[in-house]
């Protein structure tokens, strides 16, 4: 394949064969939307945003499948889920593709020193937090299992009635009730402003083996992977972070009752019933632990950055962060995930390599997480098996390359269509035009026609 001279530029990031080889830092947290300071959010997240304020921001990164495990491993092995066969929570993708070899595998297979802390692959949360959950053992050479207070407090947790608009077992809580102590967290609207410390917590059980790890000296380059579990319902957290949002100061979307009167059932399917029946008290109360969650979470994430800085490792370190997917919080009726609409299907996605002359700039060009092996693998010049078809992969390190070029001034524009069809696992976005999804359910595929009104001689996606 020709490269132009942009794309020649791709070396600028995720140039980890570079001498002497860079470590990698992938930190990843569960059903994370944008809701952070950087992507102009409410939640208070100090430490992501210094990050994106020293790396490079993409504003419109989109996941393979607004659901845990189709996404992680989509990201995880580089295909998309119509090849792994991933359309659930239960499957595992060897049963598919066994001789994979998954972006963590490819760096042991090179030389790197691997490890996970917490979730990368699918665990159920929270039932199968401190075991190996999907855990695909190939891909690692050392794996912790953190397990907190958080888990041991689950008879305090407050939660909604899974009859909410779900199929489950409507004797479990009527239609927007409160329960406490029903063991239905992991899919429902979960929450509780925990006593205690955040070192107790999984996550700060998480962050503090980060640490001891990255305390150990080693000849090797290594590629660290630090899997946090929240915001992940149930949204739990100290109480202190509950204190940062006050109930009465908790913005709600407007009734969508009009909203959704214009959409057509299947784009709503994931919250039948708008709001799961909650009141608006309950809705704050959902919204409050959910950002608390997050900045919980931040706080967490900043103690290991603060770490690979006190070691010396910043400079030499790739540091990547992303989300399996975004979350909805009331827009159109809808919470959690599993929708096509923006707020779950876009995810944070930030890259900081030390030298790039990128960092600090942020990015509107589209980018998917499945871009993110496929690219790293190209640019380590690294021979894999069962290695995607380039032509259905993203362009992560051309639109980095292309957020460079902007320094350089050789930076051109990119050229979408608008009307695009596609299966899950090729999200669409259109910038600067009104869309209308259709879709259709096919079996385990969905049929999505994306049709918009386009800006007369102007791009889609502009950086």
């Amino acid at each position: 394949m020709r490269l132009t001279p942009a794309a020649l530029l791709i070396l600028s990031c995720l140039s980890v064969l570079a001498a002497p080889r860079k470590n990698v830092l992938l930190l990843v947290s569960d059903d994370c939307g944008t809701r952070m300071g950087t992507y102009g959010g409410p939640a208070l997240t100090p430490n992501i945003d210094a990050l994106a304020r020293t790396g490079v921001r993409f504003d419109r990164a989109y996941c393979q499948y607004a659901l845990c495990n189709p996404s992680r491993t989509s990201f995880l092995t580089g295909l998309r889920p119509d090849t792994t066969g991933v359309y659930d929570n239960a499957k595992e993708f060897r049963q598919v593709i066994p001789d994979m070899v998954t972006m963590p595998q490819l760096f042991k297979n090179n030389g790197y020193a691997v490890a996970r802390i917490g979730k990368l692959y699918h665990y159920g949360v929270p039932k199968e937090i401190g075991t190996n959950g999907l855990d695909d053992p190939q891909s690692w050479e050392r794996v912790w299992n953190p397990r907190g207070r958080d888990c041991d407090d689950e008879d305090k947790i407050f939660s909604i009635g899974v009859g909410a608009g779900t199929s489950a077992d409507k004797t479990k809580g009527s239609m927007g009730q409160i329960l406490v102590g029903s063991g239905n967290y992991g899919g429902t609207l979960s929450w509780l402003a925990a006593d205690g410390t955040d070192a107790e917590q999984t996550d700060g059980k998480i962050a503090a083996q980060a640490i001891s790890f990255l305390q150990q000296k080693r000849e090797q380059p290594f590629f660290l992977a630090v899997g946090f579990f929240r915001p992940h319902t149930p949204y739990v957290a100290p109480k202190p972070y509950f204190q940062s949002y006050p109930k009465d100061k908790v913005e709600l979307v407007p009734d969508p009752a009009a909203d959704r009167a214009t959409k057509p059932a299947v784009a709503l399917s994931n919250t039948a019933v708008a709001n799961y029946g909650m009141t608006e008290e309950t809705q704050r109360t959902a919204k409050q632990a959910y950002l608390a969650s997050m900045t919980f979470m931040d706080a967490q994430f900043g103690l290991v950055l603060a770490e690979l800085k006190k070691q010396g490792l910043d400079k030499d370190t790739i540091v990547v962060f992303i989300s399996d997917h975004g979350y909805n919080l009331g827009e159109h009726g809808l919470w959690q995930k599993r929708s096509l609409y923006e707020d779950s299907a876009r995810v944070p996605f930030i890259i900081r390599d030390p030298g790039n002359p990128a960092n600090g700039r942020a990015t509107k060009r589209v980018a998917e997480l499945v871009d993110l092996y496929q690219r790293t693998a190209t640019h380590l010049s690294m021979v894999r098996s069962a290695a995607p078809d380039p032509a259905l992969v993203g362009r992560l390190t051309q639109l980095v390359a292309e957020a460079r070029a902007r320094v350089t001034g050789s930076h051109a524009p990119m050229w979408r269509e608008f009307v695009t069809f596609f299966r899950v696992g090729f999200p669409v976005a259109v910038w600067r035009a009104r869309y209308w999804w259709v879709a259709a359910g096919l079996g385990s595929t969905i049929v999505a026609v994306a049709v918009g009104a386009w800006v007369a001689n102007s791009p889609v996606v502009q950086a």
